[in-house]
């Protein structure tokens, strides 16, 4: 008796999977339109969060892979992707990149190379988000105005690990690989694998 349940549960979860891919595609399509984004071909699963202050530009290559539900991409913290731009924000995204449950937040440049890869829920950050002075994080306009930022560019062919976060400042070079749940704080040379928290060289 269970095994047809388990049949029958995958064959309903099969049926979801096709009745629910054009509907994303659709709704995805509209996110990416309205909120400003310059994009060409995708395909999607669930629905990304996209914010793009006025000023900002996201720009995104063809073959574009984004995973916003864990049907996709079950490695859990199931979220959807979400990029945020703010006023004078620019994000750059190459051909044949995927990511799954990514965060991206944009304050002055993030660059991302043709055929990278992105585990589930990597975050990427040019923006310390809040002035380091303690006095200066009491007043919001002062925390604002203390905050430091920093672009940070990715290179081709770079694979990034699951839960891997990468902060500002930071030139990741072609062919890199970053080990899952680093921390990346400097910059990692080409065709090199670097992993840990801070990130540190691993081998070639």
């Amino acid at each position: 008796m269970q095994k047809i349940f388990v049949i029958l549960t995958k064959m309903l979860c099969r049926v979801r999977h096709y009745i629910l891919k054009p509907i994303d595609w659709l709704f995805c399509y509209y996110v990416l339109y309205s909120s400003g984004v310059k994009f060409s071909t995708f395909k999607c699963s669930g629905i990304p969060k996209i914010y793009i202050t006025l000023g900002g530009r996201c720009i995104i290559g063809s073959n574009f892979k984004i995973n916003n539900r864990e049907s996709s991409n079950p490695i859990g913290r199931f979220n959807s992707c979400s990029i945020v731009v703010e006023k004078k924000g620019v994000i750059q995204i190459g051909n044949n990149v995927g990511m799954s449950s990514t965060a991206i937040v944009c304050h002055e440049r993030i660059e991302i190379g043709d055929n990278v890869n992105f585990g589930g829920n990597v975050a990427i950050y040019d923006t310390d988000f809040h002035s380091l002075n303690p006095q200066d994080r009491l007043i919001r306009s002062l925390d604002v105005a203390g905050t430091k930022t920093k672009p940070i560019k990715i290179g081709n062919n770079v694979f990034i690990g699951a839960h891997t976060t990468i902060l500002k400042g930071v030139s990741i070079g072609d062919n890199a690989i970053v080990g899952a749940c680093s921390v990346v704080t400097k910059n990692i040379p080409a065709n090199e694998i670097w992993a840990g928290n801070p990130a540190k060289f691993i081998r070639l």
